[in-house]
């Protein structure tokens, strides 16, 4: 990082503004499979990318050659870009108002330590051999996935900014088979963190339970369709809020930048501020100043200070998930997630952290206030139109909820809904001791595309009159 920072000092560029941001990752996985440990997956990355910005134009290029030469040299092929592109882009920048910011981010710190790679090959094999329990049980995967990660951002006008991220993602799957039918139970867990995050997972002791749970499906009779209340929890809340309020809420989305690729969005410009995105229950905040959660950060790409901003309030859209440089394309109000997945990568419009914030209904209120309905969690397939309005979600669990209490286990639950009008069916919202936080490191987005690490936290939540079916066995 000195060196970087030294190197940067002497760089030189006709354009009014210039940057450089520095990524350095490594990455190891663990995993048993069977019994058998699998060949351990290790990769490491680092690069810079220069980006130089005039007025009206904006040019970028990234190099793996981090001497002073190497970066000079790209800091020159990014300046004729941002001349070349003058007067071009749709985009009027502005180099005099980007952000300039100093400061830092840390992961937190583990009370307990993940142990060596031998330590590490012995916990995951005893999960497996432990779910091992029947001779219906036909697969079984356990692994662990360590990150470490550093970022540098620099500028001409004095910003410096110095983050590093570890993050944990401990994984399972069981699968059990019989006859023509095969049914899996998974724990996918994504913080950032050390061994601490094992515990929060549930991943201790969770061979076994997994093995049960799909021996349980097995013998379960197939989700019933028709029209039900929905309990959703906080697990499956993660995909519902990353689909149906996350992408349509990004602001180059919604400007079109998308278009081609993953389609654009039902939400419009002229919603912000008076459009009745859900129930007066729903409230979405982007908070990437939560230390645990995988999406946080304390400066975006672009220098952005990084805060927790309420983006629904009481059901009414109140601001898009647009960074600084969207944000001046568009003239609203956004946040701080100017995001690349790498070195190599431009920032663009991504989630960080997008959560439902708690509400006041405890777990056990909301099962009892429920006639005729259905409790659904872990996501296993999933489907949503390219404006990210009308979706079909299936999990791996279901339970039927009669009369204010949990009943049968069903298999193949699903759901569809449509963005528009389902957040406003909302009539539950479970409490702060029903949180939960959780995550994924595969939001995809962009061209060339980008898997980026987002977040999201939710309490259990409960839907009204959902079109509820069951999927083939």
């Amino acid at each position: 990082m000195n060196k970087i920072a030294e190197h940067f000092a002497s760089l030189k560029s006709s354009a009014p503004f210039w940057s450089l941001r520095y990524v350095e990752e490594t990455s190891e996985t663990l995993a048993v499979r069977d019994d058998v440990a699998e060949p351990p997956h290790l990769s490491s990355d680092r690069g810079a990318m220069l980006t130089a910005m005039v007025r009206n134009g904006c040019g970028y290029a990234a190099t793996g050659d981090l001497s002073q030469a190497g970066l000079q040299t790209a800091l020159d092929r990014a300046t004729e870009w941002a001349r070349a592109t003058q007067h071009k882009s749709v985009i009027a920048y502005d180099p005099a108002h980007m952000p300039n910011p100093r400061g830092s981010w840390v992961s937190p710190p583990s009370a307990a330590s993940l142990g060596s790679r031998r330590e590490q090959l012995a916990l995951l094999a005893a999960e497996c051999h432990d779910a091992r329990i029947d001779n219906r049980i036909v697969d079984r995967y356990f692994s662990l996935n360590v990150i470490n990660g550093e970022r540098l951002y620099l500028s001409n006008a004095g910003a410096e900014v110095h983050q590093q991220f570890r993050y944990t993602v401990p994984r399972a799957y069981v699968t059990a088979n019989r006859d023509s039918d095969t049914q899996t139970r998974s724990l996918g867990f994504a913080q950032q963190g050390g061994a601490d995050i094992l515990a929060r997972a549930g991943f201790f002791g969770c061979g076994k339970r997994l093995a049960g749970e799909a021996l349980e499906l097995l013998l379960a009779d197939n989700c019933p369709g028709g029209t039900l209340d929905l309990l959703l929890m906080p697990e499956q809340m993660m995909l519902q809020i990353h689909e149906s309020i996350g992408h349509p809420l990004e602001l180059d989305r919604i400007l079109g930048d998308e278009r081609n690729y993953a389609g654009t969005s039902f939400v419009t410009l002229d919603m912000f501020g008076e459009y009745q995105y859900g129930s007066p229950l729903l409230n979405v905040t982007f908070d990437p100043s939560h230390p645990q959660e995988i999406g946080s950060f304390a400066y975006d790409d672009e220098g952005s200070r990084a805060d927790k901003i309420v983006l629904i309030r009481n059901g009414v859209l109140e601001r898009p998930l647009g960074g600084h440089i969207s944000q001046s394309r568009a003239n609203q109000s956004g946040v701080a997630n100017s995001r690349a997945s790498s070195w190599n990568r431009a920032p663009i419009d991504r989630m960080a952290n997008l959560n439902v914030e708690p509400g006041d209904t405890p777990f056990n209120a909301m099962i009892a206030n429920i006639e005729r309905g259905i409790l659904m969690t872990t996501n296993v397939s999933w489907s949503i139109d390219d404006s990210r309005n009308k979706f079909q979600f299936g999990c791996e669990w279901g339970q039927l909820i009669e009369n204010g209490e949990r009943t049968r286990i069903v298999k193949n639950p699903n759901y569809r809904g449509i963005s528009a009008t389902f957040w406003r069916s909302l009539k539950a919202v479970g409490d702060p001791a029903s949180f939960e936080i959780h995550g994924t490191q595969f939001c995809g987005k962009g061209e060339p595309n980008q898997a980026i690490h987002v977040g999201h936290a939710a309490p259990p939540c409960v839907f009204a009159n959902v079109d509820v079916f069951g999927g083939e066995i």
